[in-house]
C-alpha cells in the first residue's frame, strides 16, 4: 500500500521494551488501522543441554507499524511493549514503503528469515553439550551416513581431531 501524497498514514519505527518485540507487535495488531510488520530470525543456539533452535526479532528493540500519526500516535506509543516511536527532537521520520517491502521480500510471507546451519568442512563451530560444552572447532570432515563430524580441537594444549555427532555442534556467527 503506498501512501498518499499528503497523507498522514505512514511506516514508523517504534521501540520496544527489551525482548518486548512480539508483545508490542501483537498488542498493535489488536489496534484497528495499524499494520505492524516485527521481522525476526530463526536460528540454532548452543546451549548446556545441546542445540536451541530459537527465533528472534531481526532488529532487537525494533519493530515497524503502519498508521495515521495524526490520529492514533498517542494509542501506538502507550500501547503495551511499546518503549515509544523512535524520533529525533520534534521530527518524527517515517519508513518508505519500498523498504519494508525489500524486507518482506527477503524473508517471504511468514517475515521470519531460517539461517541454515548446513555444515562443511573449514567452518568453524562450537561444541553445545556434553564434556567439550563450549570448546571451539573447526569442521575437517562431514559424515552424512553417519549424522557426524571430524572437528579439529585445541584440547589439552594441543590439536586433537574429535568425531561429534551433527546435533551436538553449532556453527559460529549465529546469534547474539
Amino acid at each position: 500500500m503506498a501512501a498518499k501524497v499528503g497523507s498522514t498514514v505512514a511506516w514508523f519505527c517504534l521501540r520496544s521494551q527489551p525482548k518486548h518485540e512480539h508483545i508490542a507487535a501483537g498488542h498493535l495488531r489488536q489496534i484497528e488501522s495499524v499494520e505492524v510488520f516485527n521481522p525476526r530470525i530463526r536460528y540454532t543456539r548452543p546451549t548446556r543441554v545441546g542445540p536451541a533452535t530459537v527465533t528472534e526479532s531481526m532488529f532487537p528493540n525494533y519493530l515497524f507499524a503502519r498508521f495515521d500519526w495524526q490520529t492514533l500516535l498517542n494509542r501506538v506509543h502507550y500501547a503495551p511493549g511499546v518503549s515509544g516511536i523512535v524520533h529525533f527532537g520534534c521530527k518524527w521520520p517515517t519508513v518508505p514503503d519500498e523498504a519494508i517491502e525489500e524486507i518482506r521480500r527477503v524473508l517471504g510471507t511468514g517475515g521470519v528469515h531460517v539461517i541454515s546451519n548446513d555444515l562443511a568442512p573449514g567452518d568453524a563451530v562450537s561444541v553445545s553439550g556434553g564434556v567439550f560444552h563450549g570448546l571451539n572447532a573447526i569442521i575437517t570432515q562431514v559424515m552424512p551416513g553417519k549424522e557426524r563430524v571430524l572437528v579439529l580441537m585445541d584440547f589439552l594444549g594441543r590439536q586433537t581431531a574429535v568425531e561429534l555427532k551433527v546435533q551436538s555442534i553449532v556453527k559460529h556467527g549465529i546469534g547474539r
